[in-house]
């Protein structure tokens, strides 16, 4: 286990995709490329209800989320806390299109396909944090 430092913060505040790993109902690993964010000292993503990760969330909030950049990487891992506010949900997908696809992409998925969708946002607290290449 690593300590959380500077490097590895922004590291994580640079435009990068990162793998979110859930548990299915089986036990079995389930591992999704998502958008995040990193506010403060935690991770945040957003998904809509009919997602595999959020049903397996809704079950075990026990997650892996990791981002990488060759063999440097940050893990994070600990349990993700749902966020089920039609506002919060909404401003986030808000905030995650614009920081990956530019604030007028961003204004036309969220016109086209976003606002008409139910949004969940899930934060991950930095706790556990392992890394190489630091």
């Amino acid at each position: 286990m690593s300590e959380f430092t500077p490097k590895m913060r922004s590291f994580l505040e640079e435009r990068r995709f990162a793998v979110l790993g859930t548990a299915n109902k089986d036990g079995s690993p389930h591992l999704t490329v998502m958008w995040y964010l990193l506010e403060g000292d935690e991770i945040v993503f957003n998904t809509t209800p009919s997602r595999l990760k959020h049903r397996n969330l809704q079950r075990d909030p026990r997650v892996s989320v990791m981002v990488s950049d060759g063999y440097r990487y940050v893990r994070i891992d600990g349990s993700a806390r749902a966020i089920d506010d039609r506002g919060t949900g909404q401003a986030d997908i808000r905030r995650l299109a614009v920081r990956y696809e530019g604030e007028e992409s961003a204004e036309r998925q969220m016109r086209n396909a976003f606002s008409k969708q139910e949004r969940v946002t899930y934060r991950v607290a930095i706790g556990h944090v392992y890394a190489g290449g630091f």
